[in-house]
Parts: C-alpha cells; sequence; structure tokens
C-alpha cells in the first residue's frame, strides 16, 4: 500500500486537512504561536501577511520533513528539523524585503521567529516526520490556513475597535471614538478569548458535534466492543458516548506502560 494511501482507520487528504482549521486549529484550539497571534494582529493586512508567511513555511517544511524522514538520524532529528525550517523562513523573509517591505517593517522580528513558531515545528516533529509528503502537505495547509483565520479575525474585530478601521478604510462614524485597548495586549487577550470561546461553541453545537465524532471514529460494533469504559451507548458517533478522545489516549498509555512493566518483571 502507497504511503500516501491511509489504510481504513487512518482519515483520508481532505479529513486532515480539515482538522486544522477548527477542531485542532492551532490558535484557537492548542493554543499555540501566541506571540505573533497577539503582537501583530492590530491590522487586518498584518494579521493576513503573517499567516500566509507561517502557512508557506509549513506547507513547505513538512513536505520536506516527509520526504527525508528516512534519512534523518533520530539523533540529530530537531536540529535537522529547525534547519529545514529555518532554510524557508529565510525564503519568505528575502521575498516579503523585496517585494511587501511595508508588511516586512509591520511584522519585525515576529517574522524570522516563525523559525522557532511551536506550530511549524510540532507539526514537524508530530506529523510530518511520520507521514507521506501528501498527507504532509495536507496537514501543513490546513493547520497554516485555519492559523491564518484565526490571525484575520482576530486583527479584524481590534483594528475595526481600536483604529476604527478595515483595511484601512473608515468604517465606524465620527462620533465613536476608538477603543486604545484594542491595539494593546489586553485587547488581543480579550478578542482571542471570546474566539475560542466561540470556536469551541461551534465544535459543540449538536448539530456539529456529530460531524466530528463521526470524522473521528466510523460507526462500528468492534470500536465500542473494546471500549473499557462500558457505557452502554453502542454507537461511538452518539453525542453521549462517553469514549472521549483525551480518555482514549490516556488509556492507551496506561495500557503500554503496564504491558512493557510486566515485560521486563519476565
Amino acid at each position: 500500500m502507497s504511503q500516501n494511501t491511509p489504510s481504513p482507520s487512518e482519515p483520508t487528504l481532505a479529513q486532515v486537512f480539515d482538522k486544522g482549521l477548527l477542531e485542532e486549529n492551532p490558535a484557537l484550539r492548542q493554543m499555540l504561536g501566541l506571540c505573533p497571534t497577539l503582537a501583530v494582529t492590530t491590522a487586518v493586512t498584518n494579521g493576513l501577511g503573517m499567516g500566509l508567511a507561517t502557512t508557506f513555511v509549513l506547507v513547505c517544511s513538512e513536505v520536506a520533513v516527509s520526504l527525508l524522514r528516512h534519512a534523518i538520524p533520530k539523533t540529530v532529528r530537531t536540529p535537522a528539523f529547525i534547519t529545514i525550517i529555518a532554510s524557508f523562513v529565510t525564503l519568505v523573509m528575502m521575498l516579503v524585503k523585496a517585494y511587501l517591505p511595508a508588511l516586512d517593517e509591520a511584522l519585525g522580528i515576529y517574522l524570522p521567529l516563525i523559525v522557532v513558531n511551536c506550530i511549524v515545528l510540532g507539526r514537524a516533529e508530530m506529523f510530518a516526520s511520520k507521514n507521506g509528503p501528501l498527507r504532509a502537505a495536507a496537514d501543513g495547509a490546513g493547520m497554516g490556513i485555519g492559523f491564518t483565520i484565526a490571525l484575520v479575525l482576530i486583527s479584524a474585530v481590534r483594528e475595526v475597535l481600536g483604529a476604527g478601521t478595515l483595511l484601512g478604510v473608515r468604517v465606524l462614524p465620527p462620533f465613536i471614538e476608538p477603543m486604545i485597548i484594542m491595539v494593546m495586549p489586553a485587547g488581543g487577550f480579550a478578542v482571542l478569548g471570546v474566539l475560542i470561546a466561540a470556536s469551541v461553541w461551534i465544535e459543540e453545537h449538536p448539530r456539529h458535534k456529530t460531524r466530528y465524532v463521526k470524522k473521528r471514529v466510523a460507526p462500528s460494533a468492534s470500536l465500542c466492543a473494546a471500549c473499557p469504559i462500558n457505557c452502554g451507548i453502542g454507537d461511538p458517533t452518539d453525542d453521549m458516548c462517553a469514549k472521549d478522545e483525551f480518555v482514549e489516549m490516556l488509556e492507551a498509555a496506561v495500557t503500554a506502560a503496564k504491558k512493557e512493566a510486566e515485560e521486563r518483571e519476565q
């Protein structure tokens, strides 16, 4: 079977891409990359520029790591990943500085700091190093676009309320004074918190929750038969099913640890 052809239990390319938009959104759900999220989102152009730059680095670095994953020794895995990421960040910096000098000045130090962005290094380590290039590209694109959407939403709210403009065009009437706090860190935290709550509500809403649960686990009697919780629902796609994804991961880790301890004793 091809490396990019998922088994029945693995998510498809579309599902790999889709999870970064909401379910595992880097900024709104995983709370990663918060420094640029709070620092550069005072204007929509800044948020969009940072998001697109991060997306480019994510896709290119994940594909490169996936292609080289068998050639990189485990002992130097992290330095190798950082070197690959730094190469693409340097390329982005050169392009932005050459063609978008105003954006380069606005983003400042946060553009080169993409090298150490937890989103980029984390996806290279957790996903790209374990999957083929097509799946790595889909994961990078999904995570990058999800990050970009979060930045644009935050920056749109902060720019409108903090400066009275949107994309540089005045949208608030003159008699409404802009709230200066919205362009300060406190305003960024406030908007981020509201958007996190909104994203959780959207995913947990009954009309959307079943959709995301169905993507994580397909309806199968064998899944319930192997479940140690025995909640009696009998359908893993049911909203009342007690088998949470976190619980499943925790149980698997405990079971593996017990099995390893038993093997050592024998």
